[in-house]
Parts: C-alpha cells; sequence; structure tokens
C-alpha cells in the first residue's frame, strides 16, 4: 500500500535553490548588522563610562 502523498517525499513542494539562497543571504546580512549594533552600543556605553 503506498504511502499518503502529504507524507512521501516526493508530494512535499520544494524550494527553489534561489529561495534557500536568498533566505541565507538575509539571514547572514541580519547577523552582520545586528553585530555591527552591539558593538556600536558597547563602545557607546565605554565612552559614557570613560567620562565618570
Amino acid at each position: 500500500m503506498p504511502a499518503p502523498a502529504d507524507t512521501h517525499p516526493a508530494g512535499r513542494i520544494r524550494r527553489s535553490e534561489s529561495e534557500s539562497t536568498q533566505e541565507l543571504t538575509m539571514a547572514d546580512l541580519a547577523f552582520v548588522v545586528t553585530t555591527v549594533a552591539v558593538f556600536a552600543l558597547v563602545a557607546l556605553v565605554a565612552k559614557g563610562v570613560a567620562k565618570l
């Protein structure tokens, strides 16, 4: 008895390579922007503490 179409790997909708690559690129960009923002915040805090 064959498996139902929704559980069979061939029945799943596959994403194209370009969509997957674009998602990874956006995730990388978000990571870099967040990292730069965190370091900028730390630099501002350090500058403020140095003035005390």
